[in-house]
């Protein structure tokens, strides 16, 4: 019973197999040991959050035109300065330190 249990886990998970720069993977094994994580968690997680963002980006929502009219507004509306917004543009990103 316990083999047919280990054979159904088994099918259950799927292999995927990518090809990267060692440059990349480096990269990605400073991230998932930062989190505590293996290569493979860290894979996971980012690539299904990446899907998530990916089809809620692509959702369809329904405003009347006023609410539309707001909206488009505070699209084309140039962001204000602010120290924070300054202080985010001149931090380097963890990858390039």
């Amino acid at each position: 019973m316990v083999a047919a249990h280990r054979k159904d886990e088994a099918a259950r998970r799927l292999l995927i197999n990518l090809r990267v720069p060692p440059r990349d993977r480096d990269l990605i094994d400073r991230a998932a040991e930062s989190l505590g994580k293996n290569r493979s968690e860290f894979m996971l997680d980012a690539s299904r959050q990446a899907a998530e963002d990916t089809l809620l980006d692509r959702s369809h929502f329904r405003l009347d035109a006023d609410r539309f009219g707001a909206f488009l507004a505070q699209l084309d509306a140039p962001l204000a300065p602010n120290a924070r917004l300054r202080a985010l543009l001149a931090t380097p990103a963890p990858w390039e330190t």
